[in-house]
């Protein structure tokens, strides 16, 4: 089994992953936040400093190579969970690029090297995952969570327009690009796993009900 986690900023992605992985006992691959260099310096950098120090390309490539590596551990050694997988940092890197915060030549080597992990991911024994858990949520419920979170350098002002840009075409990404699995999505508008154990039990319940499905298909 293996299960990736997916949304947006700020929605509980980590919560979800953590609760997975005890219930189903199962090693967590979680997103690289706490050493990663870059995160603080892309987050509150001005306009003038991302364009001459390119930190959104970095801080794609630092995705990329974290999180590459963690998926073809988990691919190797079964059950486990993936707090934010390779299948989405496309999406970011896209983004970015329509925001000129990364250039095409930047996105033309970044999808190169995509794509070449993405080949040698196909010379594992398992492939891909069996379900991506989708964390979806309104916009207004993830500027509450991000601020609830408290991460300073994700709290300016100046960001809500880039969160904005990222979430309005989220749904759309998952529902008709995102291929590597089945999906089953969690709205977050009204489910809370760490202050409601009701909502916890639910979603454990209807993963555990979608695997059997997958495995019965």
């Amino acid at each position: 089994m293996l299960l990736v986690v997916g949304g947006m900023i700020g929605l509980g992605k980590t919560s979800v992953s953590k609760a997975l992985g005890e219930h189903f006992g199962s090693e967590v691959f979680y997103e690289s936040v706490e050493d990663n260099k870059i995160l603080p310096l892309f987050y509150t950098a001005t306009e003038k400093e991302i364009q001459e120090k390119r930190y959104p390309f970095l801080l794609q490539l630092w995705f990329l190579d974290t999180r590459f590596k963690s998926i073809k551990q988990a691919l190797v050694n079964d059950n486990n969970v993936l707090d934010r997988s390779i299948y989405e940092d496309w999406y970011f890197a896209r983004k970015n690029m329509e925001l000129g915060r990364i250039s095409e030549l930047e996105m033309e080597i970044y999808e190169n090297l995509a794509d070449n992990m993405m080949e040698e991911l196909k010379e594992l024994p398992k492939k891909s995952p069996d379900l991506m858990i989708y964390l979806k949520g309104s916009f207004e419920t993830v500027i509450e969570r991000i601020r609830k979170r408290g991460r300073d350098y994700e709290l300016d002002e100046a960001l809500v327009e880039y969160y904005r840009c990222l979430w309005k075409d989220y749904d759309n990404w998952v529902m008709n690009h995102y291929d590597a699995s089945e999906v089953y999505t969690i709205d977050m508008d009204v489910t809370d796993i760490v202050n409601n154990e009701e909502d916890k039990l639910r979603v454990l319940k209807e993963v555990e009900e979608k695997l059997k499905k997958l495995r019965e298909s």
